[in-house]
């Protein structure tokens, strides 16, 4: 979205997980109409043949993180995947978290096990002395001066979660506090005087309370009529009795402290139910935000009653903000929001000023006011009235903060997908905003990008400005019609006039992580090519020399490195242009071999207008990355893959896009197999879909009203949008609202039509808002009673996305035995029968 996100935060490479054990999967199977159904054997997980284990193992390359002065990097190395005796630790679901009770934090997977650091200029590395064994890091921080990197060493099989320091110029570690530490609902802070940490302290040495083993009577929830329509999403790990209430409070309840790097610990205030507890940038004050009962049992922690406040730094309340009720359910659309005190936090150029935004109309987007949202401004010692910054048409985005006569400030609105973008003064709150930006969210081609950001002296992110004042720069994609071209621009505040500084080029692919200086000669970049995995270079713009690599890191699954990659465009059949990404495995020549069995992956989304919905999307020069996760593997298996092909679902002006889902499913279905079959790289007889979550979705719907494809891989899906009454995906009109469109869209309500091969997988703790397991356990018992055919593959103790190891080397062998089955292998189409005479 434009002009809405800092860029210039620290980098992090995509976090990987860690490594492996077992407990079986539970599997349902009903075999084709023509053949008995066979009982599948009892057994444990399965792995799949040696080449799509190799991508599984394949090793991930470091995170990295820059420091705050753009200096040095912290790397982290994080090994491939987490064991299933790691996933199966105790996991607590309460309010919405998910949380591991031995270590009070958040269920997490993925820990680094090593920790060095780089030097930017010379690309040396640098190793750590004293650093805790084995090493387990759930969070890194560098502290504003970069003087010293906080570390969160947590060991979820013990239940350690601790606090060590690293002194950068010494490169040595240590442990700097005993006591054990809470993130249940916050990590670490540092002060902006880089001498002290803002942390959370476990309480209480009794433990957890015990579970009601014998009920004291029913839950009870009641509700009376003449109120408001409201929604109420389907949302997963709710509380359900008071037992889970005292749980809730007795993991979520800590004592904040200060614990300087000598560490000395000072506490701040009592115990309490903190969810949020942020410094202000002159270092006096903090904002603290604190859960309250009355609890729910329908909504999560996010909406449950809370109290906003100023204290000191002992803890002692100098300004109440607000006391914000309970929200069960927010009015219809995609655009409403809750009333009151919302998206608050500090102002990062001020000492200590608070910024917040109100909503105008109730929160309800059906309501016609001139202003949807107002936001304030009050600044210490929060004895005047609150001010006014701006007045909004639509929803407050969020601000981009630089110095008293410049800040960002961005609205948007779903409806439409209008965005727009203020420069204001926030010294000078009267003088009236100049609009920089107003376009849509939809049209990637005319995004001008995001501001780049740098951390000041305190910590805080702001606006890096050019060392004339007079400029900003900004960092983006590019999109093109010949693909993602990212750039790098300077950009007057004055004229709004653009430089452009910098621009990716044929045949690599490369985006600025960084801007090292304030007259941008110098920056940080990524850079890959089709078959060179991403490292980071050293590049002098003013110079115009070579970038200088800083990081050498290696092809992950170099056996797949001549994997030829295309993006391809066409058409459907109502002119709307489409982009796909087109994989050939190794040694493939369209023409010279026979067409390919192939496997699509796609994931549909709406648009508010055909031009948006037709633009081109990614780029052919990115790395071709073999993972595990999406259709890549099975070119390892001789497959062609045709990645991320466009669904786009539109819906101009006041018309509703899935009031004609599937008729613009299918075509866009059909034109995808049209086109990979007159480039001869496709068998139309051999052809599967698949996706995970709306992706399933749709592969259940593509199967259930059409015959195009011999098998979907359907993973983590929804199949009935009555069990998603409130909304789902984009759709903001809840069931009472569309019964038809819901029922349209509901493949479930089809089963009977589904004539091919459905696999489904699901994590059997699938923690996303209506994918609930019973989707793919009903679909499946459909398809079963109707005679059809389809396995169901339940994965333990795996949520929305899966975790262990064994887990996806199971799902890995699961869809390769299927697609061997029924695509590969599958017997040609039948000829259509000749007409009677």
């Amino acid at each position: 979205m434009p002009l809405r996100r800092p860029v210039l935060r620290p980098l992090l490479l995509p976090a990987l997980l860690a490594l492996a054990l077992a407990t079986p999967p539970v599997v349902f199977a009903q075999q084709p109409a023509a053949a008995p159904a066979q009982a599948q054997p009892a057994g444990g997980y399965r792995e799949p043949v040696p080449e799509l284990k190799a991508i599984v193992d394949a090793p991930r390359a470091p995170q990295v993180m820059l420091s705050p002065r753009r200096d040095l990097i912290a790397l982290q190395q994080v090994p491939p995947l987490p064991s299933i005796a790691l996933v199966a630790q105790p996991e607590l679901k309460l309010a919405g978290l998910r949380l591991n009770p031995r270590s009070y934090s958040p269920s997490r997977f993925s820990f680094a096990t090593d920790l060095w650091l780089m030097d930017v200029a010379t690309g040396k590395e640098m190793r750590i002395d004293g650093l805790p064994q084995p090493l387990s890091l759930a969070a890194v921080s560098w502290s504003p001066d970069q003087k010293y990197l906080a570390l969160n060493q947590q060991d979820p099989y013990t239940g350690g979660n601790a606090l060590w320091l690293v002194d950068v110029g010494a490169r040595k570690a240590r442990r700097l506090l005993d006591q054990p530490l809470n993130t249940v609902s916050g990590g670490l802070r540092w002060m902006p005087d880089s001498k002290h940490l803002l942390v959370n302290l476990r309480v209480g040495q009794g433990g957890a309370p015990q579970a009601d083993i014998v009920p004291s009577g029913p839950n009870t929830q009641e509700v009376r009529g003449g109120g408001t329509v409201r929604q109420l999403r389907t949302y997963p790990d709710m509380l359900r009795s008071p037992g889970d209430e005292r749980t809730f409070e007795h993991y979520l309840r800590v004592q904040p402290a200060l614990v300087g790097v000598d560490g000395k610990v000072r506490n701040v205030g009592k115990p309490d139910l903190y969810v949020g507890l942020a410094p202000s940038p002159d270092g006096r004050h903090l904002l603290s935000q604190r859960i309250e009962r009355p609890f729910s049992y329908v909504v999560p922690m996010n909406f449950f009653p809370r109290r906003i406040e100023v204290r000191d730094l002992d803890g002692k309340v100098l300004h109440e903000v607000a006391k914000l009720p309970l929200f069960e359910g927010l009015p219809s659309g995609n655009d409403a929001t809750t009333t009151g005190v919302r998206s608050i936090g500090w102002r990062s150029d001020a000492p200590a000023t608070l910024v917040w935004a109100e909503a105008q109309d109730g929160g309800d987007p059906s309501k016609q006011v001139e202003f949807r949202d107002h936001v304030f401004m009050q600044a210490a010692p929060f004895d005047q009235s609150p001010v006014v910054l701006a007045k909004l048409a639509t929803r407050y985005a969020g601000a981009e903060w630089g110095r008293g006569d410049v800040a960002l400030l961005s609205e948007y609105w779903w409806k439409t997908r209008k965005v727009k973008t203020w420069k204001v003064a926030p010294d000078a709150p009267a003088n009236a905003p100049k609009l920089v930006f107003d376009g849509s969210s939809e049209d990637r081609y005319n995004d001008p990008g995001n501001p780049v950001t740098e951390r000041d002296a305190n910590g805080f992110s702001r606006l890096m400005f050019s060392a004339d004042g007079k400029s900003v720069y900004l960092v983006g994609d590019g999109a093109s019609s010949e693909g993602d071209r990212p750039f790098l621009d300077r950009w007057n505040l004055d004229d709004l006039s653009k430089q452009r500084l910098f621009r990716s080029e044929a045949p690599t692919y490369a985006t600025v992580a960084a801007v090292l200086d304030r007259d941008a000669s110098k920056v940080l970049i990524t850079r890959e090519s089709p078959t060179e995995p991403v490292n980071f270079y050293r590049l002098d713009l003013a110079g115009k020399g070579a970038p200088v690599a800083l990081t050498a890191f290696e092809h992950p699954t170099p056996q797949l490195k001549d994997v030829k990659k295309e993006q391809i465009r066409y058409k459907r059949k109502d002119g709307v242009e489409l982009t796909a990404t087109l994989y050939l495995p190794p040694g493939f020549e369209p023409g010279r071999d026979k067409p390919l069995p192939l496997l699509m992956w796609a994931y549909p989304a709406e648009f508010k207008s055909a031009s948006a919905a037709s633009q081109v999307t990614d780029s052919p020069y990115r790395f071709n990355a073999i993972s595990y996760w999406g259709p890549h593997p099975f070119l390892a298996r001789g497959y062609a893959v045709l990645d991320d092909p466009s669904m786009p679902i539109i819906g101009e002006g006041d018309k509703e896009p899935n009031d004609t889902y599937l008729p613009q499913l299918i075509s866009s279905a059909e034109a995808a197999i049209d086109e990979v079959v007159r480039r001869g790289v496709a068998d139309r007889d051999r052809i599967a879909i698949g996706g995970h979550s709306y992706g399933a979705f749709m592969t259940a719907n593509l199967l259930a009203h059409t015959r195009l494809f011999k098998a979907g891989i359907a993973r983590s899906g929804a199949y009935n949008r009555t069990l998603t009454p409130f909304g789902f995906q984009a759709e903001e009109r809840n069931f009472w609202a569309a019964p038809e469109t819901y029922q349209t869209m509901s493949p479930f309500n089809y089963a009977d039509k589904i004539k091919d091969a459905l696999l489904m997988i699901h994590g059997e703790e699938d923690n996303n808002s209506g994918t609930f397991p019973i989707q793919s356990e009903r679909m499946f018992a459909a398809v079963k009673g109707l005679g059809g055919t389809s396995r169901l593959v339940m994965l333990p103790k795996e949520s929305h996305g899966y975790r262990a190891r064994e887990s996806i080397l199971h799902m890995l062998a699961e869809t390769d035995a299927w697609l061997d089955e029924f695509v590969k292998n599958a017997r040609p189409a039948a000829p259509a029968a000749a007409p009677a005479r």
